[in-house]
């Protein structure tokens, strides 16, 4: 075999290996293609259908990460609420549906968002013995929803829960009317069961019971001041004898 012809071989030989070289550099240094939007909304839903709320957060959340402007970002963002909601996390929930509603003020499904903020707080909801921040917030999101759009499917969920959170601040008004009650501060409960009997009158037996107990706690108020003046005025004559 001739001298060129061996040269000839041994050029081809290290071409082809380069050539596969290049495909196992590539396979090692370069970083897979990433999923396209497209593909991270249907992962995303399909981990939806599965109740697999976790895996869907971490597709929704990547798309609206990697793409944020493609057109299916909109739909990732409202997605990405539904998921947090349906894992029962509904704070992260509510602020999500929150800042949908700041991003796209006029979407179709603003009613919807808008409920879905009020459950987010209602469902946060803890006892009537706690601060009622969350249905205070609840209710005012329901209402809007019942006055802004009053024709929409929602409409009626949001009128029910509104009654909902109202019953809970009634229930708290009277469970600390009767704190005070027990702990002797009549005047404070006299008060207080009044407000109930003025702020909730769609609740007939929360109503009654607060009428009888503002007009018990109006007499156990006045004998308390009466004694307490009796008290004072004895205080003030003992001074005096004292002083003689």
């Amino acid at each position: 075999m001739g001298k060129g012809l061996w040269s000839w071989l041994l050029a081809l030989v290290v071409s082809l290996g380069l050539l596969s070289g290049c495909g196992v550099i590539d396979a090692v240094f370069l970083k897979p293609p990433q999923d396209t939007a497209l593909e991270l909304l249907q992962a995303g839903d399909m981990a939806m259908e599965e109740e697999d709320y976790g895996q869907a957060i971490e597709y929704y959340t990547k798309l609206k990460d990697r793409y944020p402007f493609s057109p299916y970002t909109t739909q990732a963002e409202l997605r990405l609420a539904d998921a947090y909601y349906q894992d029962h996390s509904y704070l992260e929930a509510e602020n999500t549906y929150k800042e949908f509603e700041s991003l796209h003020p006029g979407h179709e499904n603003i009613p919807f968002v808008l409920l879905r903020i009020g459950l987010s707080n209602f469902k946060q909801f803890k006892s009537i013995d706690l601060p009622q921040d969350n249905v205070t917030e609840a209710l005012q999101y329901f209402n809007r929803v019942a006055e802004a759009y009053p024709q929409t499917p929602v409409a009626d969920q949001a009128n029910k829960y509104a009654r909902k959170c109202l019953r809970f601040q009634a229930e708290h008004e009277v469970f600390v009317a009767d704190f005070y009650w027990r702990t002797e501060r009549y005047l404070s409960a006299w008060k207080r069961y009044a407000f109930i009997v003025d702020e909730f009158p769609m609740f007939e037996d929360v109503v009654e019971y607060a009428k009888s107990r503002s007009q018990l706690a109006y007499v156990m108020y006045q004998r308390q001041a009466a004694e307490e003046k009796r008290i004072s005025q004895q205080g003030s004559w003992k001074q005096l004898f004292d002083w003689l």
